[in-house]
C-alpha cells in the first residue's frame, strides 16, 4: 500500500475540511446535473463529496478513502447536510466496484501521493461508464510560491519533495496529469489549471496556522525525522516560519492545480 505523506492528524484534516466543490473541483461543476451515480476518489472528511452529492442528488454517490480515519467525520457531515453519501474504505488500484458503475470519478489531490498513478487513472476509467468522465486535480509544487522571502520556507519546500519522493509520490504531479492520462491510454482529454491564493489575514492564518501543526504533528512530520531527512528542531523552525508568514501583513501565497476532465471511451 502507498505510503500517505500528509497522513490523518487534526492541523492536515483543518486544511482539508476547507476544500469544497466551488474552490477545489470547478472545472468539473459544469459538466454535472441531477441524477448522475459518482464516485469521489480520496475523499478524506468528505466535504467535496457532499457538495457534489448535493449537485447530483438523486444519484448515488460513494466517497472513497485509503483511511477509515477521516470517515466517521464524513458520515456526520452528510448527515447533517441532509444528502446520501455511502462512505467506505477502499484502494484505487482495486476498486470494489464492477465496470462501468459510475457516470463520473473524481479525485482531488490523490494521484501525487501514488507510485502507479497511470494505474489508478486506469481503474478509474474501468469503473466509469463510456460517455463518462474521470475529472482529476493536483497542485504542482514547482510552482508553489510565497511571500515574503524566508530560508525557513525554502527549507520546508525542499524537505516537501524529498518526503514525498521518499514515499513514491510525485508533488510536481500537476504538469504531469496529461502525460499519465496518455499513458493510461485515456485521449479525449481537457486539460485546464486553477489556482488558490491565500493574503488575507483570515486566510494566511488559517493555511500558516495549519502548515505549523503540520510541519510538528503530523505524517510528514514523522516521516521526515524517520527517514533521516530534517531533526524535530529544524521541524520547529519550520514551525516558526509558518507563523511569521500568517502575521506578515504582506504575506502571499498561491499554488498552481493541474486539472483534467477524461472522457471515457
Amino acid at each position: 500500500m502507498d505510503t500517505y505523506t500528509h497522513g490523518h492528524s487534526d492541523p492536515v484534516l483543518r486544511s482539508h475540511r476547507w476544500r469544497t466543490a466551488e474552490n477545489s473541483a470547478a472545472h468539473l461543476l459544469p459538466s454535472l446535473r441531477p441524477g448522475l451515480d459518482l464516485l469521489d476518489v480520496g475523499c478524506g472528511p468528505g466535504t467535496i463529496t457532499v457538495d457534489l452529492a448535493a449537485l447530483v442528488a438523486p444519484g448515488h454517490v460513494v466517497g472513497l478513502d485509503v483511511s477509515a480515519e477521516p470517515l466517521a467525520e464524513a458520515r456526520g457531515l452528510a448527515e447533517r447536510s441532509g444528502v446520501e453519501v455511502a462512505f467506505e474504505v477502499g484502494d484505487v488500484y482495486a476498486l470494489a466496484e464492477a465496470d462501468d458503475s459510475f457516470d463520473v470519478v473524481h479525485a482531488h489531490q490523490v494521484l501525487q501521493h501514488l507510485t502507479d498513478p497511470v494505474a489508478a487513472l486506469r481503474e478509474m476509467a474501468r469503473v466509469c461508464r463510456p460517455g463518462g468522465i474521470v475529472a482529476v486535480r493536483d497542485v504542482d509544487y514547482g510552482a508553489f510560491v510565497t511571500h515574503p522571502a524566508d530560508e525557513a520556507l525554502d527549507r520546508w519546500l525542499d524537505l516537501y519533495y524529498r518526503v514525498a519522493r521518499r514515499n513514491g509520490g510525485e508533488p510536481d504531479a500537476g504538469r504531469r496529469l496529461l502525460s499519465w492520462a496518455h499513458a493510461a491510454g485515456l485521449t479525449d482529454v481537457v486539460a485546464t489549471t486553477s489556482s488558490w491564493c491565500f493574503a488575507t489575514p483570515a486566510d494566511r492564518e488559517w493555511w500558516g496556522t495549519s502548515w505549523a501543526g503540520r510541519a510538528t504533528t503530523s505524517a510528514f512530520a514523522e516521516q521526515a525525522v524517520a527517514y533521516g531527512l530534517a531533526t524535530t528542531d529544524e521541524l520547529a523552525e519550520i514551525a516558526s516560519a509558518w507563523l511569521r508568514w500568517a502575521a506578515a501583513d504582506d504575506g502571499w501565497l498561491g499554488m498552481l492545480h493541474g486539472e483534467l476532465l477524461i472522457r471515457v471511451p
